[in-house]
């Protein structure tokens, strides 16, 4: 028996794939569907955390006095630390918790006590445990309000990724650990020392072996002294450091030879200002021929003490207010760093000279403004709401300045300060010249509204010449008018910068990161063996990427916001396109010139 023959199928079930485009290579099936649905699924969990109207969450963490709702079964999934606090077992370490509302409620304080983890940190390592990305340190809290600060390494930089540390090492993610410790490791060079203590801190608490003897290694080659070591640094730690000095100088036994009995003075009078007793300091200056001024009495209370003793020691009318230690502070300087105002203004009082510099050309309130975020300064204060300190702190020392203008117009004369202006002048003529070279429209605008003209440095890279070459020096120009031609240039390309950052943040993000990682290397992709030129040119083709992303998206920003009219949205479009092109060009010919 014939078998019955099946009706043919379409010819459709057998027609060819559509061809790929030249070059184009084939991808895994599902590949795509996959990286759509993890990012949705990242999107959608983010939206737990950033939208009330999706909030459905079962505990609060108080962090700085306010409650942050969070899901216990995505906490607990994702850190054993949370699970152990949540099914009851970690109750015993400082995991307790109340009822409010029905909802458990636990403090932030207990759960991270060796140190502090603010809100926008928290929340920052909350969206990585939501989503899986780390998103950037929000500006608001990473970044100084001294306008000539590059803020790649000042204390709100620091701060914020410290207490992302801490976190995350308390609340155990160990890639995230990982991730910040590289982060704190590119910090400890650039940074003050003083800035270096709580990076110090945070490796000692989390065991970070390895940021911890960098940091002791940073902290062993500074200047900071045994004082200062012994009172805010752990015991093995401040002593670790003083035996690397001692093995770093074995022929120079004189240099560390000092009066036993001088010094066990000078020890009595600084533990009878720990005691608050202004009095005994009296007496012991009574009994010895130790002065105050011997004994940098006044820096000592102005960095330790509270306001009432050195208001106290003050009035024994002893000391020099204006006398510099062995690091070049004096006692104002080093209440600038403690930023409180009660001592700021004693100190003023008594004729303190908020004019006067370090060895490396700060004032008191350029100390202020380098130490203070920009979220607590720009913060508006309500009525009957206390203010700010650090806001406070930079009032009062700007105001300062402002009424002794004389000594603020000597105090810029400082060769040593014209050398910070000059490093300053360096960063901003390098980051507006590669704004000019990546970005050369929005450049262009921004330059224009600041009056700022063409940059002078990277003249390999640029064929423009400015007569505002650093290198170009005037045997006639005093020092007076140098600082004032610097500080005036500096105004100018900073506000450039800000405007950059306000209307273009995409495009700033790239510069950012361009001069962040020393990727300005990539244009000598001569140099290197084959390997690392390979690797350059790969880097170069991310850096390319990120211009045209960057572009297109402050460019798709723009539209959004209307910033454009209807009638003109066609020319403005070709305008960017054109200028994008013109971007690109100059990026290629740049690869070219150096690669050939």
């Amino acid at each position: 028996m014939a078998q019955a023959s099946m009706p043919a199928p379409p010819s459709r079930f057998f027609a060819r794939p559509p061809a790929l485009p030249v070059g184009a290579r084939p991808t895994r099936p599902g590949g795509n569907l996959e990286v759509v649905s993890l990012g949705k699924l990242s999107s959608n969990l983010e939206r737990l955390l950033l939208h009330s109207e999706f909030d459905c969450s079962d505990a609060e963490i108080v962090v700085e006095g306010a409650p942050v709702g969070v899901h216990r079964c995505i906490l607990a999934a994702r850190s054993r630390f949370f699970h152990d606090l949540f099914s009851g077992a970690g109750a015993g370490a400082g995991g307790g918790c109340r009822q409010e509302g029905g909802k458990p409620r636990y403090e932030m304080s207990e759960l991270v006590p060796h140190g502090r983890v603010g809100r926008e940190a928290f929340m920052n390592f909350l969206s990585y445990l939501y989503t899986g990305k780390l998103k950037p340190a929000p500006p608001e809290v990473s970044v100084c309000v001294d306008p000539m600060c590059a803020h790649d390494a000042c204390r709100p930089a620091i701060t914020f990724v410290v207490e992302l540390l801490y976190a995350s090492s308390v609340f155990q993610i160990p890639e995230l650990v990982s991730l910040l410790q590289r982060r704190l490791l590119n910090f400890v060079e650039k940074a003050l020392v003083e800035d270096v203590i709580p990076i110090l801190l945070v490796a000692v608490h989390s065991q970070l072996n390895q940021l911890l003897s960098h940091c002791i290694k940073r902290v062993a080659r500074s200047d900071l002294d045994n004082i200062s070591l012994e009172k805010e640094l752990p015991h093995e730690v401040a002593e670790e450091i003083k035996s690397i000095r001692l093995k770093a100088q074995p022929d120079e036994p004189n240099s560390l030879i000092v009066d036993p009995v001088h010094e066990k003075r000078i020890r009595r009078i600084h533990r009878a200002l720990d005691s608050d007793d202004v009095e005994l300091v009296k007496l012991l200056l009574s009994e010895s021929d130790i002065t105050l001024d011997d004994a940098n009495a006044t820096h000592y209370a102005a960095a330790y003490c509270d306001s009432k003793v050195v208001a106290e020691l003050l009035e024994l009318g002893s000391s020099n207010v204006n006398l510099k230690n062995h690091r070049g502070y004096t006692p104002l300087h080093l209440a600038a760093m403690r930023r409180e105002p009660a001592i700021i203004v004693s100190l003023l009082t008594k004729g303190a000279s908020a004019s006067e510099t370090t060895s490396d050309g700060q004032s008191a309130v350029m100390i202020c403004r380098r130490l203070t975020r920009a979220k607590d300064y720009n913060t508006k204060t309500q009525q009957c709401q206390e203010s700010n300190k650090d806001r406070i702190c930079i009032d009062i020392l700007e105001r300062e300045m402002r009424r002794n203008p004389m000594a603020v117009e000597d105090s810029v004369t400082s060769p040593l300060l014209a050398d910070d202006l000059q490093m300053k002048l360096l960063y901003l003529e390098n980051r507006v010249a590669f704004a000019r070279l990546f970005f050369p429209a929005e450049a262009k605008v921004a330059m224009e509204i600041a009056q700022a003209e063409t940059t002078s440095e990277l003249r390999g890279l640029l064929t423009s010449r400015s007569s505002s070459n650093l290198r170009e020096v005037d045997l006639n120009e005093t020092p007076t008018m140098q600082n004032k031609r610097l500080r005036s240039r500096v105004d100018a390309l900073v506000k450039t910068v800000e405007l950059g950052r306000r209307y273009f943040p995409h495009c700033s993000q790239v510069l950012d990161k361009f001069l962040e990682e020393d990727l300005h290397d990539l244009f000598y992709l001569q140099k290197g063996t084959p390997d690392e030129q390979k690797i350059k040119r790969m880097r170069f083709c991310e850096l390319k990427e990120d211009v045209r992303k960057a572009f297109n998206q402050d460019k798709a920003d723009s539209v959004r916001s209307g910033l454009s009219s209807s009638s003109s949205s066609s020319s403005s479009l070709k305008g960017d396109t054109r200028a994008f092109q013109g971007c690109n060009e100059v990026v290629e010919l740049l690869w070219y010139m150096y690669y050939r």
